[in-house]
């Protein structure tokens, strides 16, 4: 049976109290949106629809830039959950199969528990996500017969007997495209928020004979965010579950806690990550590798055996190959590093390609920008590139060549050459001494003159 995603993003999310649309808000990097689209795009679905209102816009674009094929659809008004996935019917016009139903800002739901959930279709009608809690405070209350769902009572409407139920609605649900259309057609907005509840769904079904159920998944799976609060709870347990997967892939984090990961992350086995550093989007990092505490990486690609930090920067671009050494206070951008080569203290390399078994002396600098254009540097095999050293780009420096230390580079150098460009050393004896005594009797001047 074919699956389509219907996740419902159109909220505006009053309690974060911000102009960025609820669902934007991002976990580890990336919008929560996402999350929710990827747990989803593990079954293979024929179509994906997003429901967005609030920054319509800025949804759809989110929404696109993770899958260009994904459908985003308008709510104008939001008149609740069940009119919220009636405006997908034109998304779905010609869609012969089960429609899951999710929300964007309910981002842990695992693909696991919703392949549970398409197994438990097969012998039922509609099935509801559901979870045990011991607290559960003013969730719906999922009221069970055996293994079928009989209603989903929402705490205002609970008598004292049906609250005292711990298994709780997440509000997720399964049913076919034509059996979900049809049974919202007869929904009518008969309560407190005249608004048109999914959940209703389930005593219409029941109404016509046919099979509901409901699926238990972890309740930290169901934890949904609506304010800034939710949204750091989010994160911690993002946090933590990740930490844990690398963990246990082989990945050593001396100080887990300390460590901060993002979505996209790739850390292979037996690599060390010391204390306090940072992973932004798009880091991928090799077996063997040793990130070493207070580093921030980005956009980066560090090959096996390599050494980063500890307060290193690795920008957008950076590619270090094999062995690469990165110490301290290095900050490297759109370059790439060649097997072996060591830039280990306080240096900047950015737009530039290093050759490899290259040394950067401390202190080196590409001189990128000319305050319009970025510039390219080239340092070949085998270089060596003397402390303080000024690259001028463009500029190249050929395999095997030396620049002496407090150069300023703003020619090529050819391979095997040592090129020099600083000014001539004066040395003029006794001049410090005569200097120094001029200078203390000014600053005695000026000290008897502000008295």
């Amino acid at each position: 049976m074919s699956i389509a995603l219907v996740i419902l993003a159109a909220g505006k999310g009053t309690r974060m109290n911000s102009d960025l649309p609820k669902v934007l808000h991002p976990i580890a990097n990336t919008p929560m949106l996402v999350h929710a689209m990827q747990a989803g795009s593990a079954l293979s679905p024929a179509r994906t629809v997003v429901v967005a209102g609030h920054g319509f816009d800025a949804v759809r674009t989110a929404a696109n830039d993770f899958d260009e094929d994904v459908i985003v659809v308008e709510q104008k008004e939001q008149n609740g959950t069940a009119h919220a996935v009636d405006v997908c019917r034109e998304a779905l016009k010609g869609f012969d199969g089960d429609v899951i139903v999710l929300f964007g800002d309910t981002p842990f739901v695992t693909a696991e528990t919703l392949t549970k959930m398409v197994a438990a279709k097969a012998e039922n009608a509609v099935v509801v996500l559901g979870f045990e809690t011991a607290e559960p405070g003013k969730y719906g209350r999922l009221i069970m017969s055996g293994n079928q769902l009989d209603r989903i009572v929402e705490f205002a409407d609970a008598s004292d007997e049906e609250r005292a139920v711990t298994f709780c609605n997440s509000g997720v649900m399964l049913a076919h495209r034509d059996t979900l259309f049809s049974l919202i057609e007869e929904i009518t907005p008969q309560n407190s928020q005249g608004e048109y509840y999914l959940t209703d769904v389930v005593e219409l079904a029941r109404q016509r004979g046919l099979g509901v159920t409901a699926v238990a998944c972890d309740e930290g799976e169901t934890l949904g965010v609506n304010s800034r609060l939710h949204l750091a709870e989010a994160e911690a347990v993002f946090q933590t579950n990740a930490r844990k997967d690398l963990m246990e892939l082989g990945v050593t984090l001396q100080q887990p806690e300390t460590v901060m990961l993002s979505f996209d992350t790739v850390i292979g086995r037996d690599t060390i990550v010391e204390p306090n550093v940072y992973f932004g989007p798009g880091v991928t990092v090799e077996s063997g590798t040793r990130i070493r505490a207070f580093s921030h990486l980005e956009g980066c690609h560090v090959s096996r055996g390599s050494l980063v930090g500890p307060y290193a920067r690795l920008r957008p671009g950076a590619e270090l190959s094999e062995n690469v050494h990165v110490g301290n206070f290095v900050e490297i951008k759109n370059a790439e590093v060649g097997e072996g080569t060591k830039v280990n203290h306080l240096s900047y390399i950015g737009d530039a390609t290093l050759g490899a078994g290259t040394n950067i002396g401390a202190g080196t600098i590409t001189c990128n920008y000319d305050g319009v254009m970025k510039h390219h540097t080239t340092v070949g095999d085998n270089a060596f590139i003397g402390s303080n050293t000024m690259l001028v780009a463009p500029v190249t420096i050929g395999n095997e060549a030396m620049t002496g230390s407090g150069s300023v580079i703003t020619k090529d150098v050819p391979e095997a050459a040592l090129a020099i460009a600083r000014a001539e050393q004066q040395t003029k004896p006794g001049v410090a001494r005569k200097l120094f005594d001029i200078l203390k009797k000014k600053k005695q001047k000026r000290a008897s003159e502000s008295k």
